[in-house]
């Protein structure tokens, strides 16, 4: 079957012709891609913060940098101590052009060939680094991280979608890889700045990490011999070996039924039609609304609760607390998401559950002042992160396991928009919110 490209029939168990340095290389080259993906969207906030800074400080006419940045010792006068503006208003500007990409292309996208989608990401990425490091205009600053978000965007949908012509742990390789972009990130940038280089000159150094992605895409993974790498995935057709493993997504019907139907579904060959899509979609809210939710309430604490969390008698000033909040989320994030070779967990709903309490718990906080010290807030990020990174890992996890190999490229595409949708909302959720605290 020439047309069953590269999707292997139990993508836990590797084809005899896959050795193990073809599983190691594939696995360390999404773990890569994983990390270039979403270097840019996590470097870009703070090097434009910077840039505006910049930018503020020579042009008094132009919009002052705390209208967008984490000033978080600025705009006194209320009790919390706040910025004149919620640090949700960067994270929008970050995340809604990766959730308009993930709200239309999975009805399109498999007319473009992958090796096409990774040169759109790569050359986003450079035009990020680039218009930030020499904008002259606060516009042209906001613009890079347009970029950098549109090349986040593509690149999460269209390496989710490729794991499934891989072996299955790719997907542990990529969240991993994920994971660790917030952390070397935000650590290298700080780092380079720290040492006394320029916002400018640290983000052309940055740009090596696209072509990391170049060289970890083309010449690092082994793709299978009939890989449509510049062809167009009009085809959508492949083999059914682990149906009996499956769990379906559309229907509750008996198991007999579901045999039957996973039969006939192995015979089916050609492009999924826009019914069929979205009866896909339907099926992958079970997985996409619990992912929704975690990121949700993790991301209105980042943005609209943290900033907030400030202890004065604590021998760290108040952004250095903040800055603690967020390396200890992300460190959350990396483990978890680096959790996968060792322990699955299905139920995404109890993850979602319980990322909410740490929201409630952490606002009442915020309103009552109970907590008596930062080290207990550092605790309950670093959990936070770790909630959320285990369930964005293993979403992706059950639904490549759970889906029919017709549609599991397409169902890898779509869910990918459950996580940007839910930043969204907290972003939005967060100014008012941010509003009436520092009215105060």
């Amino acid at each position: 079957m020439d047309e069953a490209v590269g999707v292997n029939a139990d993508p836990d168990m590797p084809s005899d012709s896959e050795g193990r340095s073809s599983r190691w290389r594939n696995w360390t080259g999404f773990w890569l891609l994983g990390l270039c993906n979403n270097f840019a969207y996590v470097v870009m906030l703070s090097a434009a913060h910077d840039i505006l800074k910049q930018q503020g400080s020579h042009n008094s006419t132009s919009p002052t940098p705390s209208t967008v940045a984490l000033d978080i010792e600025g705009a006194k006068g209320s009790h919390y101590d706040c910025s004149p503006v919620s640090t949700a208003a960067v994270l929008l500007a970050d995340i809604l052009p990766t959730l308009l990409i993930k709200f239309s292309a999975p009805f399109f996208i498999h007319k473009l060939p992958y090796g096409f989608r990774v040169l759109v990401c790569v050359a986003t990425a450079i035009a990020s680094f680039l218009l930030v490091s020499f904008s002259s205009t606060v516009w042209i600053s906001i613009l890079g991280v347009i970029f950098a978000s549109v090349s986040a965007g593509l690149g999460e949908l269209s390496f989710l979608s490729l794991t499934v012509f891989f072996s299955r742990d790719v997907l542990g390789g990529w969240g991993s890889g994920t994971g660790g972009a917030g952390v070397a990130g935000a650590l290298l940038y700080s780092a380079l700045t720290q040492a006394g280089l320029s916002p400018r000159n640290t983000l052309l150094i940055m740009l090596v990490v696209p072509v990391a992605m170049v060289i970890s895409y083309f010449f690092l993974l082994v793709f299978p011999p009939s890989f449509p790498q510049w062809k167009c995935r009009e085809v959508e057709s492949v083999r059914g070996g682990d149906s009996q493993s499956r769990r379906p997504l559309l229907d509750d019907t008996d198991e007999e039924e579901e045999r039957e139907k996973g039969a006939e579904e192995d015979k089916v060959t050609g492009p999924l039609t826009f019914i069929e899509k979205l009866h896909i979609i339907k099926g992958l809210l079970r997985f996409v609304v619990p992912l929704g939710v975690v990121y949700f309430a993790e991301y209105f604490i980042n943005q609209g609760l943290l900033e907030l969390l400030y202890f004065p008698n604590f021998y760290l000033s108040h952004a250095e607390q903040y800055r603690w909040y967020q390396t200890l989320y992300q460190v959350g994030v990396l483990v978890s998401r680096s959790s996968l070779c060792c322990v699955k967990f299905r139920r995404i709903w109890a993850l979602s559950l319980l990322q909410c309490v740490n929201a409630v718990l952490l606002l009442l906080s915020v309103y009552y002042q109970f907590l008596p010290s930062a080290w207990l807030v550092f605790v309950i990020v670093l959990y936070e992160g770790l909630l959320g990174g285990a369930a964005y890992v293993n979403t992706f996890y059950f639904i490549s396991k759970e889906t029919g190999d017709r549609q599991r490229e397409f169902a890898m595409v779509a869910a990918s928009v459950g996580d940007s949708l839910g930043i969204a909302i907290s972003g939005l959720i967060a100014f008012p919110v941010h509003r009436y605290f520092c009215s105060l």
